[in-house]
């Protein structure tokens, strides 16, 4: 594919990196100087404007944008026939993603969420191993994630609602949201609060949420800008036995998935560990399956601009937004 990139900064040369065998051939940032460091590593061609871009010969565009601009991008993006991969949440709220949702309908275009825990190798097996029933019926999930923030933090474009569309809760707990739903499946809000802690700033820095699914498993999550040692931890309650996954990889620390299997006579479970402590794959992983999802030749494992939405219409709900 010919690939446009929206947004040079950490992300969106992650991205580039990712998109093995592909052209990157057009860039834009609103740094010009950071879009032209970009652009030089891949022989592109720096736009200044991100709508000159969408114009170029294109397969698809990576936004990578702060969030005021995602949907807006995205949307101009299908508008103009291209397929996209699009930063999580992919809006500030569930109307900006409603938006860009039906518009990829109406146009068949692919729009993927840059969700890329699921392609985290721990997370990978233990889906695995769920579809394969070696846990048996799901129960619920439990999942924490968080770090501790830095100094200055409180300044900065993600603790600015009228930019990043919230806080803590628009930021790290739409991946666990995600993550529930990827593995319980459809989930509505049954409790939520996103207080402000520590941080002196207008936006939340922890939410906790519960989720119930239709026939009543549930999801118990947190998320946090006050957790002082970086933490990922995912947990995966079935009949049967029990999944967890600990760590992403470098301040979050070695990734490793745990099975405990329950005995017949129950009491201490089988333990079975597998660590992954090689380099984060998970983005190229992500971009393997949106090429994949474009050309038709596989059903995407990645999350959907609707499966954003719906974890937006969760944030949305506990931010007191009307829902769209």
């Amino acid at each position: 594919m010919r690939i446009g990139i929206i947004g040079c900064g950490l992300i969106g040369q992650k991205r580039a990196a990712s998109a093995h065998g592909h052209d990157i051939v057009g860039v834009n940032d609103i740094d010009g100087a950071r879009a032209q460091s970009l652009a030089d590593g891949y022989g592109a061609t720096v736009y200044p404007q991100w709508a000159d871009l969408l114009a170029a010969e294109l397969d698809a565009v990576v936004v990578c944008t702060t969030h005021q601009s995602l949907s807006e991008i995205a949307l101009a993006a299908v508008e103009a026939g291209r397929h996209v991969l699009v930063e999580k949440p992919a809006g500030r709220n569930a109307a900006e993603v409603q938006a860009v949702m039906a518009a990829a309908s109406a146009a068949e275009r692919v729009v993927q969420v840059g969700f890329n825990h699921r392609f985290h190798p721990g997370l990978i097996k233990a889906k695995e191993l769920v579809d394969g029933g070696q846990i048996g019926p799901l129960m619920s999930v439990r999942g924490r994630y968080g770090h501790g923030g830095r100094l200055g933090m409180e300044k900065e474009w993600r603790c600015q609602p009228d930019i990043s569309g919230g806080g803590e809760l628009v930021d790290q707990a739409p991946h666990l949201i995600d993550l529930s739903r990827w593995f319980l499946g459809n989930l509505a809000l049954d409790y939520g609060h996103a207080p402000t802690l520590f941080w002196d700033m207008p936006a939340d820095d922890n939410c906790f949420l519960a989720l119930k699914s239709p026939t009543g498993q549930m999801a118990w999550l947190h998320a946090s800008w006050t957790e002082w040692k970086n933490i990922f931890c995912f947990e995966i309650f079935g009949r049967d036995g029990k999944l967890q996954i600990d760590g992403l990889g470098g301040s979050y620390g070695t990734e490793r998935l745990t099975l405990y299997k329950m005995l017949p006579e129950m009491g201490p479970p089988e333990t079975t560990v597998w660590e992954y402590p090689f380099p984060d794959t998970s983005w190229e992983r992500e971009f393997i399956d949106f090429a994949a999802a474009v050309s038709g030749k596989a059903d995407p494992v990645g999350g959907s601009i609707s499966d954003s939405y719906e974890a937006l219409k969760i944030v949305d709900s506990i931010y007191g937004r009307k829902e769209t």
